[in-house]
C-alpha cells in the first residue's frame, strides 16, 4: 500500500482517520498512549502544509448524538501535545459547519472534527456520508490500524472515494506484525494467554502454522491441561472443549508446531489478592483451589526454550497479574521480553491486557514493538483480512 512518502501534500486538504478512542472517567482521559502515538503523522502532514481534518470516534454512540462521547475533551488533550501547531475542534462531522471550518483554514491548520460515530452511515459504510467527506479532500490517510477490523465509512469506505495511503502509525503496526508472523527471523516463539480457548480457537489453529514454539498460559491453559486428562480444581476451565483442545494439538504435532504448558502453578482457594497462595505441580492442583498462575518452574523452561528464538510474540497475561500474589508470571515473562530485546530478539506484544501487563512491569518501551490495538491485533493474527487494510491495499 502507499504510505505518507509517495504523496505532495502541501496545499491539499487531507482527511487522516485517526484512533483516539481513548479510556475515560468522568470526562477525563486516564490513559494518553492512542493520542501520542497519532501525533507524528498529523505533525508531518501540518509541517508539509497540509490543511489536516481529523475524523475519529469514541464510544459506540450508534449512530446517535451523545454529548457523553464529544470529541471536544479529546481536542483540549490534543492541543498540547501538537503545540505550536494549532488544533481547532469542529463541533460537527459534515455540512456546512465543516465545509466552512475547512475553507477558513490554512496550510498546516490542523481540524477535528466532531465524533464520526455520531453519523448513522459510519458504521454502514453508507455511501453517501463517503461522498460527502470525500468532497472536503484531496488525499485520504488512515492510521488507524487499531479500527482496522471495521469496515466503516471512514476506515474503508474513504480509501475508494480518494487517492489513499497509510499514515506512519498504520505503516509501523504493520511492519511489525509482518516482522512477527509474515517474514519472521526464525524460529519464532508465541506466547498467548487469556481466559478461554473458545475466544481463541481461530488463533491458536491459525498461529499452529506460523511458529516453532507456542507457549499457552492463563485460563487456557487450565482447559488445555484438562483436556489432557489432569485434574485442575476449582479453576477457570472449559470442560466441554476437549476435542477443540485435542484438535488443535494434532494439528499442532503435524506442523511441526511444539506446545508449551505450564509444569507448575501458583493456586489458591478464592480470587482475592489477600488469598492464601501457594505453588503446586499441575498435575497436583488440591480439589477447591484455583489455578491463578504460572510458577517459577514453568516460567524457567520456558524462557529456556525461548532462547534460540529470534522473534517472540506476546498475547494475554499468562496469570491474573492485577493481583500481586499472581503477578510474578506475566512480569517475568515481561522482564525476560525486555532482555531479549537488548541481545536482538525481535519481541512484538499486543492486546489491552498485555500492555496493562508491560506497564505494570515498566516494560512498555523496552520492547521492538508494541501494539495498542486490540481486536485488529487480535484479528490480524488469527489470520483474517483487516478491512481498514484491505481498502489501502486495492487503493494502491
Amino acid at each position: 500500500m502507499k504510505t505518507l512518502d509517495a504523496f505532495t501534500v502541501k496545499g491539499k486538504v487531507v482527511l487522516l482517520r485517526l484512533d483516539i478512542n481513548v479510556p475515560m472517567q468522568q470526562g477525563v482521559i486516564t490513559d494518553t498512549t492512542r493520542l501520542e502515538r497519532s501525533m507524528p503523522t498529523v505533525r508531518e502532514l501540518s509541517q508539509k502544509g497540509a490543511v489536516v481534518v481529523i475524523l475519529s470516534h469514541l464510544g459506540r454512540p450508534g449512530g446517535k448524538v451523545d454529548a457523553a462521547l464529544s470529541l471536544a475533551p479529546i481536542a483540549a488533550a490534543l492541543q498540547p501535545l501538537l503545540a505550536p501547531i494549532n488544533l481547532r475542534f469542529v463541533a460537527a462531522t459534515r455540512g456546512d459547519a465543516v465545509r466552512s471550518a475547512v475553507a477558513a483554514a490554512k496550510p498546516g491548520d490542523v481540524l477535528l472534527l466532531e465524533n464520526i460515530r455520531f453519523e448513522m452511515g459510519e458504521e454502514k459504510n453508507d455511501a453517501a456520508l463517503v461522498q460527502e467527506l470525500a468532497g472536503i479532500a484531496d488525499i485520504y490517510i488512515n492510521d488507524a490500524f487499531s479500527a482496522a477490523h471495521r469496515a466503516h465509512a471512514s476506515t474503508a469506505g474513504l480509501a475508494g472515494a480518494l487517492p489513499s495511503g497509510a499514515g506512519r502509525l498504520m505503516q509501523a503496526e504493520l511492519e511489525a506484525l509482518a516482522a512477527a508472523l509474515t517474514t519472521p527471523a526464525r524460529p519464532v516463539a508465541a506466547i498467548v494467554g487469556g481466559s478461554k480457548v473458545s475466544t481463541k480457537i481461530d488463533l491458536l489453529h491459525n498461529l499452529t502454522g506460523k511458529v516453532n514454539l507456542l507457549a499457552i498460559g492463563g485460563g487456557m491453559a487450565n482447559t488445555f491441561l484438562y483436556a489432557m486428562g489432569h485434574e485442575v480444581g476449582a479453576s477457570l476451565c472449559e470442560k466441554d472443549a476437549k476435542a477443540t483442545v485435542m484438535a488443535i494439538l494434532k494439528q499442532a504435532d503435524s506442523l511441526g508446531c511444539k506446545i508449551l504448558l505450564p509444569t507448575d502453578a501458583v493456586v489458591a482457594p478464592r480470587f482475592a489478592a489477600d488469598a492464601p497462595a501457594s505453588v503446586v505441580p499441575v498435575t497436583a492442583v488440591p480439589d477447591g483451589q484455583m489455578i491463578l498462575d504460572i510458577g517459577a518452574a514453568t516460567l524457567s523452561a520456558w524462557t529456556a526454550a525461548f532462547a534460540s528464538c529470534r522473534t517472540i510474540v506476546w498475547n494475554g497475561p499468562v496469570g491474573a497479574f492485577e493481583m500481586k500474589p499472581f503477578a510474578a508470571g506475566s512480569m517475568g515473562i515481561a522482564r525476560y521480553l525486555s532482555a531479549a530485546t537488548q541481545r536482538g530478539v525481535k519481541t512484538i506484544a499486543g492486546g489491552g491486557d498485555t500492555v496493562a501487563a508491560l506497564v505494570a512491569a515498566d516494560a512498555l518501551d523496552s520492547l521492538t514493538y508494541v501494539s495498542t490495538a486490540g481486536g485488529a491485533f487480535l484479528e490480524w493474527m488469527e489470520g483474517k483480512d483487516l478491512p481498514g487494510v484491505t481498502a489501502l491495499q486495492r487503493a494502491a
